[in-house]
């Protein structure tokens, strides 16, 4: 759930008619299950909506235990930053490619549009980066010839 929405969400001065208007609005629009608006309401009715990114986290590390997304690296999901939204099938190309680097069964990617990349994107797992972005390549010259010119 985008952060500003969370914001709205468990800010104390909107009514609770107010938030369960947007939840109701946001599951339209995004399909969301009965079951997930049922859940939403109860943790507004509960004002416990804050907990909302922990519990997402907690079934994320649950889910992928039990579907095997982390055979051997602590890895499950993989943030894909690029500068433009990629299609589906070269999100299925990084992530087959990053199986093989990690040696994980499955790899989740969440993807993240970043324009401030200029082209290319960066792949971020665990504490590990892949940067083939155009921004990093361009940061990676500037350093280098910051580098030579202080030793000139």
């Amino acid at each position: 759930m985008p952060h500003a929405v969370l914001e709205l969400l468990s800010n104390p001065v909107i009514a609770e008619g107010r938030k369960k208007d947007v939840v109701k609005r946001l599951a339209s629009e995004a399909s969301f299950s009965q079951y997930t608006v049922n859940f939403l309401n109860l943790l507004i009715d509960q004002n416990r909506i804050e907990a909302l990114e922990n519990i997402c986290e907690s079934f994320e590390k649950s889910y992928c235990a039990l579907t095997d997304t982390q055979a051997r690296a602590a890895l499950c999901v993989a943030t894909l930053r690029s500068a433009v939204k990629l299609e589906q099938e070269q999100q299925f190309l990084i992530a087959k490619k990053l199986q093989e680097l990690t040696g994980s069964k499955n790899i989740k990617l969440k993807p993240v549009v970043d324009a401030d990349l200029v082209a290319g994107f960066v792949v971020e797992y665990g504490s590990t980066q892949i940067d083939l972005s155009v921004k990093g390549q361009l940061d990676k010259i500037t350093g280098e010839l910051l580098t030579t010119a202080q030793a000139m």
